[in-house]
């Protein structure tokens, strides 16, 4: 629509505007240096820059007639200042991510998926089916069928203190029961030895040794308000407390370079609740610990590798509701942080996380499928977000306030249906596939085929620890669901709790 007025200064003049809202707005924020380091960033990488900038253009203008119908019905209010975020450098401090770092730059358009495909779960692997994989001498038969009956179902939690050693590395799949026994032997005087060299430590070398006290002091405070509300770890004086305690300082003398970092405890928890034994535990929570290493990093290099693939699945799946969030400063993701740094520990009930973890275990459908699981959960809130008009910090909240209100099996449906619908698209973003592990023909669940050649095979693991300066990190929230950091020496780090 044009509308045409007189000029003020000339009667003989007409003026003749066409008015477009989101034109004008992508061009302010293309050009506004403040927001983006326009200069800044042409000057380090003109080519992706330039490509990022009218990739925001074209994204308004595709949009644009979606938010007049919006702002026609509901009126959008301006935001307060109270609510206009933080520098993200004063919420997460070293978590700030700029476009320079994500790898590689790739238009990712508006592609037609497709239908999302209908998607059943199944019963829980019980025993029976367990001892049925297992042949006479303890070799674990048919791994990857199994695998999928996992992924499909979970584990009745008779299976997981076995099964888990498993899924997690701590036993090799082809292993006959008298290895494991070895094995176990073995790691039970390679653990006690480490346990030993802590316990040994006496007070005047402690007084010496800032590293270890200062592990100890995060430790005991953090152990005391681990799941308290849990039979295994409730009551005072509890012995699953005492285990929780010795393991996370046995695992600073395992890893001297990360030490204990907050968040550790909350994934030892569940594994100490199923193993019930503090050698077991121990080794599981290693090889958990080696999947989630780059999480706990100084650098926390893992989360924003993490946050910067969960904006690039989201923007394919849903662009409209990408653009939204970016709008609100939220293109990053970052109310996701928790989710990712501890696999959705304090979003889910107790024992719907043991579920979550098991199937993610497998390795199926895809590589990264937590980040499906994110994708699934946000699918399902995205309409009241964007009706309700939220901005960063209701965001923030909403996502917070989710906490016990998800329902892991319709979320673990939709996951798994989001991950067959982008396999089947033919036009998938070579980004997306190199996410998702699409170009390593990743098997979805019960299909047959390359079954028996990857059989043997033990999941990829990430790249071990760098070194990291000597301070520990509080992750604390300043009680009304807004991140604050907490002060301690060099490392700062915070997460909404």
């Amino acid at each position: 629509m044009r509308s045409r007025v007189r000029s003020p200064d000339d009667e003989t003049t007409l003026i003749v505007c066409s008015h477009s809202k989101a034109l004008s707005q992508s061009f302010e924020n293309l050009l506004d240096d403040a927001t983006f380091g326009l200069v800044q960033k042409l000057r380090k990488d003109p080519y992706t820059t330039t490509l990022g900038g009218f990739a925001k253009v074209t994204n308004y203008i595709f949009d644009a007639f979606r938010w007049q119908d919006l702002e026609h019905h509901h009126p959008q209010q301006p935001r307060p200042a109270e609510d206009s975020p933080d520098p993200l450098s004063e919420v997460i401090p070293g978590l700030e991510i700029n476009q320079q770092e994500e790898p590689g730059f790739e238009v990712i358009t508006r592609i037609d998926l497709g239908r999302r495909p209908d998607v059943e779960r199944r019963d829980p692997v019980s025993a029976e089916d367990w001892a049925q994989h297992v042949d006479s001498e303890g070799r674990v038969q048919e791994v990857s069928h199994l695998k999928s009956l996992i992924f499909k179902g979970g584990l009745c939690h008779a299976v997981r203190k076995e099964a888990w050693k498993f899924l997690l590395g701590y036993f090799p799949w082809d292993s006959t029961r008298d290895e494991r026994k070895n094995l176990q032997k073995r790691k039970t005087d390679e653990y006690f030895k480490m346990k030993l060299q802590w316990k040994s430590v006496s007070e005047e070398q402690e007084k010496r040794n800032s590293r270890l006290r200062d592990n100890r002091s995060l430790i005991e405070k953090d152990v005391n308000r681990t799941d308290r509300t849990n039979k295994f770890y409730e009551g005072p004086d509890n012995p699953g407390l005492i285990l929780l305690h010795d393991i996370l300082m046995t695992y600073c003398m395992y890893d001297f370079d990360l030490g204990y970092v907050q968040g550790m405890n909350d994934l030892l928890s569940p594994i100490l609740y199923v193993m019930e034994n503090e050698v077991d535990a121990f080794w599981c929570f290693v090889s958990y610990m080696d999947q989630m290493h780059q999480n706990f990093e100084e650098q926390m290099q893992g989360m924003k590798t993490q946050l910067i693939q969960l904006s690039t699945l989201l923007r394919l799946l849903d662009l409209a509701f990408w653009n939204y969030l970016e709008s609100q400063d939220s293109g990053y993701l970052y109310f996701c942080f928790r989710w990712l740094l501890i696999r959705f520990k304090r979003e889910l009930s107790f024992q719907d996380v043991l579920r979550l973890w098991e199937v993610m275990w497998t390795g199926l459908p895809c590589q990264n499928f937590h980040l499906l699981v994110c994708c699934a959960i946000l699918d399902s809130e995205k309409q009241k977000i964007m009706e309700e008009h939220y901005g960063f910090n209701e965001i923030l909240k909403h996502i917070n306030e989710l906490s016990m209100k998800l329902d892991i099996e319709e979320i673990l449906q939709k996951a798994e249906a989001i991950c067959m619908q982008i396999k089947s698209c033919k036009d998938i973003p070579h980004s997306v596939s190199l996410i998702l592990g699409f170009d390593a023909e990743t098997e979805l669940p019960g299909t047959e085929a390359g079954e028996s050649e990857r059989q043997e095979q033990e999941p990829p693991q990430p790249p071990h620890a760098l070194p990291r300066q000597e301070c520990v990190t509080d992750l604390i929230t300043n009680g009304n669901g807004h991140l604050r950091e907490a002060a301690h020496d060099v490392y700062k780090l915070a997460y909404i709790s």
